[in-house]
């Protein structure tokens, strides 16, 4: 019987997706209690033919691959909530690893907590090529979207959502609550994304729970060219344009432009202290995302 079906779109990342794919079959969970289903979204590099071969080295677990024609992840990630067939889904992408005991820490959670609708869990970034000096906790998030609250499970904090390469969710959830929007989302090289934050927040308008959970940990790795000044400015950017396009759809755009003004005040405060404490490198980026969201944010 399928428990958690485990649900990975992915577009031109095939090495990526290997490493992946390996730590998927670590799972300490019985193979027969889980599946896995990658949703293919128009990949044009060797994506088809290599995870072909890794399933047959592998012809004992339930992996299997579909084609979403639609360009876009959330077109993607639907696809594979469709094809999927477990009572519980995760929600994996094609850029991480995910812990042995990722699977069975999100079955026993939906098991043991009968009002968790949805859930996530830690995201720890890797950088195969070093952390950057430049980057603080500030800058990291929008890139690596790092999450850590601690050891025991519990309600998410006031303000945060599971991050989208590692959250789960009831199917009777999915079927209440609706998919991802396709309007949001990365597609192809685009980085507008904004569609996991929509689906918490019809969540939180349904005052439904979703929860942490500490054993499901996911590592995002994290390759160099995510680690420039212009990927930075593009991904902030277009963080910007999803909060506006949330804003406009659930009508509080001035408020959030408000808020953006009160985020500019605190964010040169931060950067003077960077500044006095010769974190120059620091301050100069902290600033560089913020103009940029600020940019998306007024890009009517």
């Amino acid at each position: 019987m399928v428990r958690l079906s485990i649900v990975i779109a992915t577009y031109n990342r095939s090495a990526m997706l290997m490493q992946t794919l390996q730590s998927v079959i670590e799972q300490t969970l019985p193979r027969e209690e889980w599946e896995c289903v990658v949703v293919n979204n128009n990949s044009t590099d060797s994506t088809a033919a290599d995870f072909e071969a890794f399933a047959a080295r592998y012809p004992d677990y339930n992996l299997r691959m579909v084609l979403e024609t639609n360009q876009g992840l959330s077109y993607a990630r639907n696809r594979g909530i469709r094809e999927s067939e477990g009572e519980y889904i995760a929600i994996v992408d094609d850029d991480e690893r995910i812990a042995p005991e990722f699977v069975a820490s999100y079955v026993a959670l939906f098991d043991d907590v009968p009002d968790a609708v949805a859930a996530g869990g830690p995201i720890v970034a890797e950088y195969p090529t070093g952390r950057p000096r430049w980057m603080s906790a500030f800058t990291e998030r929008p890139i690596a979207n790092t999450m850590y609250f601690g050891e025991e499970v519990r309600e998410f904090p006031r303000g945060r959502v599971p991050g989208g390469g590692n959250m789960a969710l009831r199917r009777s959830a999915v079927r209440r609550y609706g998919v991802f929007d396709t309007s949001l989302g990365y597609v192809g090289e685009s980085l507008v994304g904004g569609e996991e934050s929509d689906l918490f927040e019809r969540l939180q308008i349904a005052e439904a729970k979703y929860y942490y959970v500490p054993k499901a940990v996911m590592y995002h790795i994290i390759p160099k060219e995510k680690l420039t000044t212009e990927y930075l400015s593009r991904l902030s950017y277009n963080v910007g344009v999803s909060q506006l396009r949330r804003a406009r759809y659930y009508h509080r755009k001035g408020r959030v432009r408000l808020n953006e003004c009160g985020k500019w005040l605190a964010t040169l405060v931060l950067a003077a202290w960077y500044g006095i404490t010769l974190q120059w490198r620091k301050a100069k980026y902290l600033i560089i995302m913020r103009w940029n969201i600020t940019r998306g944010l007024w890009s009517e």
